[in-house]
C-alpha cells in the first residue's frame, strides 16, 4: 500500500483536503503534516515533517503545498535524500520524475486550481523514472 506524507501552509487547506480526499480514494495512506487554517504560518514547519519521512523512507512519496511551491520546496530540498520539484503542470510533473527521480512534488497554491493540483499530483504518482542516462545525473545532486 502506497503512503504519502503531505505538508502545506496557510495557502493551501483546500488543495491538500482536496487532494487527499483523491489519494484516499484510491487506498493510499496519508500523513497528514498540514495546517488547516488559513491563520499565517511558517511554511518549513510543514516542509520539513514531510522531508523527513521521505528520507527516512516512512513514506513512498511528499506532496507540499504552499503559494509559489518555492519556499516549502526550498525547505524540503535541505533535505539531502529529497528531490523536491516545483510543478505547476501536469507535464513538469511527468518529467520531474521521469528525468529527476522527484520524491517530492511541491505545488505552489497561489497559481494552479484545486482541479490541476490533484492532476499535478496523479501524473507524479503514476510516473515511473526512467532511469539511464538521466540515472548519472541524479546521483550527482546531492551533496554527500
Amino acid at each position: 500500500k502506497m503512503k504519502i506524507a503531505i505538508g502545506n501552509d496557510h495557502a493551501g487547506p483546500d488543495y491538500k483536503k482536496a487532494i487527499v480526499t483523491f489519494l484516499e480514494a484510491q487506498g493510499i495512506q496519508v500523513t497528514n503534516y498540514g495546517t488547516d487554517t488559513f491563520d499565517s504560518v511558517d511554511y518549513p514547519d510543514f516542509g520539513h515533517p514531510v522531508a523527513v519521512d521521505v528520507e527516512e523512507k516512512k513514506v513512498d512519496f511528499g506532496i507540499i503545498i504552499c503559494g509559489s511551491g518555492n519556499g516549502i520546496a526550498m525547505s524540503a530540498n535541505k533535505h539531502q535524500g529529497v528531490r523536491a520539484a516545483l510543478c505547476w503542470t501536469k507535464e513538469i510533473s511527468a518529467l520531474a520524475r521521469q528525468h529527476n527521480d522527484a520524491n517530492v512534488v511541491s505545488i505552489p497554491a497561489r497559481y494552479t486550481s484545486i482541479q490541476q493540483a490533484i492532476e499535478i499530483v496523479a501524473t507524479f504518482l503514476q510516473t515511473e523514472f526512467e532511469g539511464g542516462r538521466h540515472a548519472n545525473r541524479v546521483n550527482k545532486i546531492a551533496c554527500q
